[in-house]
């Protein structure tokens, strides 16, 4: 479960730098001023901007449900390939709905790449009371 969990944290750095340097870029262009990142409203916002700042929220949403399952897969020291393989399938789709969100943002394959992630957390935390019980 460590392997699958940092593959999470890793793609949430990336979204992470990815956000600062539009950020950073949006201020050195002139799109935005630096004061506007003070309460973020009174500007137009470029749409990267828009983007990688909801990605990146994002990634402390469902996710969170992932991390505490994949802790008590650790903690308790259950050893599941089916819990194993429901994390991956978490990783992938987490992977895709962020590309798929950061490139041509098409609303109905992120999604279905979001709810794919739903279900395989579903089935890790659904297989964790299965084992324990």
């Amino acid at each position: 479960m460590i392997y699958p969990m940092f593959a999470v944290v890793i793609l949430t750095l990336i979204i992470g730098v990815l956000a600062i340097k539009y950020r950073f870029s949006s201020v050195r262009s002139g799109n935005l001023k630096i004061k506007y990142y003070q309460l973020m409203q009174g500007a137009e916002v470029p749409e990267d901007i828009t983007k990688t700042t909801r990605c990146f929220n994002n990634m402390f949403e469902i996710p969170v449900l992932f991390y505490a399952g994949s802790i008590l897969y650790l903690s308790l020291g259950i050893d599941s390939l089916l819990g194993l393989a429901l994390a991956w399938g978490f990783v992938v789709f987490r992977y895709m709905q962020a590309f798929i969100h950061l490139t041509y943002n098409n609303v109905i394959h992120r999604m279905l790449s979001f709810w794919f992630a739903f279900l395989c957390v579903m089935g890790l935390w659904i297989n964790l009371i299965w084992l324990q019980s």
